[in-house]
């Protein structure tokens, strides 16, 4: 496949070219240049892609588009405005805008993409869709699963077109993308044409890349002003934000919903258009009511956490009033999604307590895990966590506060603390535990490898406790310096749990804190 570069160019500001090369790919990364692609010089937090412009041409770049100003080059360049939003735009193009094609459905928020993602694609699948999904743990088109990385973000842009159109080639109609802060902010979802926005929360995280809270809310809140954007489809444009009536970030929201965009506000509060009554917890997962303005029906779900109920409620504002999908159609995929990897995910190897790995790595996060696991037992509630290094470092101290407040044991730990010193880290956070009364050596503890401290809390359980092991989850990798060791929470809690009751089990993987 390839296009010539004069088409492509026709959707940035007019360009005169010296030569009209045909382009195989569009990249950002000049290691993956192959010959005739476009290279995008896209600045990044700590490298510059214009630094590699050599090297990309001299791996077969045909052509190369950057921000500044730079002559003498042996193919032709192309200066924008905004390379990352260019980046977007021509991968878009090269793969003739699919998202046009489809009905697009973004999911954003601090807490809870993941979740309300899949129930929304478990919905449109019952309804009898043709529905793709785009989450940071996978891509879904037709029978294939791809794995979208390491660590969850949203895919870059070319990646994200290049699913979409796969999406496209397979036949599908509807397609769910999770979109992060950074993706937003970056642009990687640009040329995205959303029909449907919904938003889960906006609680504290990512402050050191967006330095505010209000930076923070800004960039979400690029999903929702985003659907004024979208270009006219055949199916019609729907421009329908989802939003949460009980998240401190509503008014804001609220106020850039403006016409062409629609509104629906969900919740638990009488004053959202959509909400949940007669919740009910049980030990194999929830029943509620969900009431809308035209409709209402019951529902349950094999997910643990009363906290899940948002998600429900975001995914049945998303498919029943923005798709118009039968309420029978929702009730049955909701009750189909039997469970999300790393998502309040029960280990049980026949031990007499509870074991649970959940994604829960941000301070709104924790707090609502640990209140659900608070629901779940009679016992003791172990925590086990970390805090990233190079991330929002506020964030340490009131994870550990949260913890120290609503478990009953805490053990604090490693979590991808890169260059950073992790006994600082752990230094930090142990602080934040002892301003809410915490007592080191009895209420908490640290323990600085996470396979140790894994192992360390199992042995602190007794029968009826409940253990959660909280941030990495389905994770795949752990950063140390600049070293991405593999890293599964599932594994390393199974391989301790087995060594706990003696019985065969998977090996614990080693990190360069192991002994």
């Amino acid at each position: 496949m390839s296009i010539p570069l004069s088409h492509l160019l026709r959707y940035l500001s007019p360009s005169t070219l010296s030569s009209d090369p045909s382009i195989t790919g569009i990249v950002h990364d000049s290691r993956l240049v192959k010959q005739g692609n476009l290279f995008v010089a896209v600045p990044g937090l700590s490298v510059d892609g214009h630094d590699y412009i050599p090297h990309a041409i001299e791996h077969g770049a045909a052509a190369v588009v950057g921000a500044q100003a730079l002559e003498g080059l042996a193919v032709p360049y192309i200066r924008v405005d905004h390379a990352p939003k260019a980046l977007a735009t021509l991968a878009a193009a090269f793969y003739d805008f699919p998202a046009r094609k489809m009905t697009v459905i973004g999911v954003t928020g601090t807490d809870g993409k993941t979740t309300t993602s899949n129930f929304i694609f478990q919905i449109l699948k019952a309804a009898g869709f043709e529905a793709g999904m785009i989450s940071t743990v996978s891509a879904v088109i037709g029978d294939q699963v791809l794995d979208t990385g390491f660590h969850v973000t949203t895919p870059e842009a070319p990646d994200v077109q290049r699913y979409l159109a796969q999406m496209v080639a397979a036949g599908l109609t509807h397609v769910v993308l999770e979109a992060t802060s950074h993706g937003l902010a970056q642009d990687r979802v640009a040329a995205c044409e959303f029909d449907i926005g919904v938003v889960t929360n906006i609680t504290h995280e990512h402050l050191d890349y967006h330095g505010s809270y209000e930076a923070y809310r800004e960039a979400k809140g690029r999903l929702i002003s985003s659907l004024a954007e979208t270009n006219p489809k055949s199916r019609a444009n729907i421009r329908l934000a989802v939003l949460n009536r009980d998240d401190q970030s509503y008014e804001y929201l609220k106020s850039i919903s403006l016409p062409p965009i629609r509104q629906i506000s969900y919740g638990l509060s009488g004053q959202a258009d959509l909400r949940a009554e007669r919740i009910i917890h049980h030990s194999s997962g929830l029943r509620f009511r969900i009431v809308g303005a035209e409709f209402s029906f019951d529902s349950e779900t094999r997910l643990l956490g009363g906290y899940n109920v948002y998600n429900f409620l975001a995914a049945v504002g998303a498919t029943v009033v923005g798709i118009g999908v039968d309420p029978d159609a929702a009730r049955t995929g909701i009750a189909a999604l039997e469970g999300i990897p790393g998502r309040m995910e029960p280990v049980d190897l026949g031990q007499d307590f509870m074991v649970i790995v959940d994604f829960a790595h941000t301070p709104n996060a924790l707090k609502r895990a640990l209140e659900a696991a608070r629901a779940m037992t009679g016992g003791n509630v172990i925590a086990v966590f970390g805090s990233a290094g190079l991330r929002d470092r506020v964030k340490r101290r009131l994870m550990a506060q949260v913890s120290a407040e609503r478990a009953d044991l805490t053990v604090l730990t490693a979590e991808d603390p890169r260059t950073e010193s992790l006994d600082d880290i752990l230094a930090e956070m142990a602080a934040g535990a002892v301003s809410r009364g915490g007592v080191e050596g009895e209420t908490f503890w640290r323990v600085p490898d996470r396979g140790e401290a894994i192992r360390f809390a199992l042995s602190l359980a007794r029968p009826g406790d409940l253990v959660m092991m909280c941030g990495k989850a389905h994770e795949q990798s752990m950063c140390f310096g600049e070293i991405e060791y593999p890293w599964d929470d599932r594994i390393a809690t199974r391989a301790a749990l087995a060594e706990y009751l003696g019985i065969e089990g998977p090996e614990m993987p080693r990190l360069p804190t192991s002994k």
